[in-house]
């Protein structure tokens, strides 16, 4: 069996308030000419379809263009697209029933009363078992493996097995994501690979942006990554993964295909800050017929002017490229008060660091016991 695997597309995202429906239709063209010339039998979205669970009428064309596109450049291919947590898992289910005559499985709320819903199988080739996002709590225990050990049941053929799903998993690089801890990750608490059962050949992640193999022993759990960055932290390779498994008990084999992005998102100075003269410099010098988005990443002595943002925006009149924003931060030395931070300072630091910086203004040792507690009482406040 042959997969395309891709998540997080994420269509209807803006950045800074810049439509991004050009690069998204690029993104969308290139899915369709990847399938064209690899022609998986299994092309698998494993949640994020949209960046918001209200899309406008606009982009809920956009993906059914795009459905139907994927599906002329490959009829035979069966597609499997779940919801993920920025999905409306219930609106992805109201045209359940028509996208299957295309062999289009769209999964958007986990079913108890019939879990084989959450079996696809594809003919002579296959099955997979997807599961949309769904709250750890709100997942029954052994309902993964229950779903497993039924293909089990019914793959009397030895034909492989792809578990896809849209989560956190324990160990994963989270990087690019803000507000990212190893306990949880955009709202999502981090699952073992153990809860997640055993039995599947290849297990297709969605939600962590950047893509990646999960140790898990195999070389077979893996997440695909967005296929656009979302921030200017995604400063990695955007990629869709083509999944190759010949029979049942195979160790997968891998190649990934890069997206490119019409449009990057570009940080200047390319590497740490610069003063904001420097910045400034940087982005008058920065070419005229380059289309991308900017962040300027600048250091001060105590603030930037008032006007920095307008004069930043002045700076690309007449270029190809968007200001987006200034990341700021002051410079310290020896004598700063080691609780003073910017607001920029304080909204990228992970709330355990902040509490760490009061504890050191404070005079209070932040030991293993009391970290703990911070851990505790966070988990707590994300489980509200």
């Amino acid at each position: 069996m042959k997969i395309l695997h891709t998540s997080d597309w994420h269509l209807g995202h803006s950045l800074y308030n810049y439509d991004r429906t050009e690069e998204q239709a690029s993104m969308l063209e290139q899915m369709a000419s990847i399938v064209g010339e690899q022609r998986p039998d299994v092309f698998l979205i494993c949640g994020d379809v949209y960046h918001t669970p209200q899309p406008s009428a606009a982009v809920q064309t956009m993906l059914t263009e795009a459905l139907m596109r994927l599906h002329d450049a490959n009829p035979q291919m069966t597609i499997v697209m779940t919801a993920g947590n920025h999905d409306s898992g219930s609106k992805h289910e109201i045209f359940r029933l028509p996208w299957q005559a295309l062999n289009v499985y769209a999964i958007g709320q986990l079913d108890r009363a019939h879990a084989d819903s959450h079996i696809v199988k594809v003919d002579g080739k296959g099955f997979v078992v997807a599961l949309p996002y769904s709250s750890e709590r709100n997942i029954p225990e052994g309902f993964i493996q229950k779903l497993l050990d039924r293909v089990a049941e019914l793959n009397s053929e030895g034909l492989p097995v792809v578990l896809s799903a849209h989560t956190t998993v324990s160990g994963c690089d989270y990087t690019g994501h803000d507000r990212a801890t190893e306990r949880n990750v955009g709202g999502i608490d981090s699952l073992s690979l153990e809860q997640l059962g055993e039995g599947y050949d290849y297990l297709a992640l969605g939600h962590i942006h950047r893509q990646q193999f999960v140790h898990s022993g195999r070389h077979n759990v893996r997440y695909s990554g967005t296929p656009l960055p979302v921030s200017f932290d995604e400063t990695f390779v955007h990629t869709v993964s083509i999944v190759g498994i010949d029979r049942h008990g195979d160790i997968p084999s891998v190649e990934q295909v890069e997206i490119h992005n019409p449009r990057p998102l570009v940080t200047l100075p390319t590497q740490g800050y610069a003063s904001w003269e420097d910045a400034m410099r940087l982005l008058f010098g920065f070419p005229n017929d380059l289309a991308a988005y900017i962040r300027l990443n600048v250091e001060t002595d105590d603030f930037l002017p008032p006007e920095a943002n307008a004069e930043a925006s002045a700076a690309t009149e007449g270029k190809q490229c968007r200001f987006c924003v200034i990341n700021s931060r002051r410079k310290r030395s020896v004598g700063d008060d080691p609780g003073a931070m910017t607001v920029e300072e304080f909204q990228s630091e992970e709330p355990k660091e902040i509490a760490r910086r009061y504890a050191q203004y404070a005079g209070i040792e932040f030991n293993e016991e009391m970290e703990s507690l911070f851990d505790m009482a966070i988990a707590e406040l994300e489980n509200e």
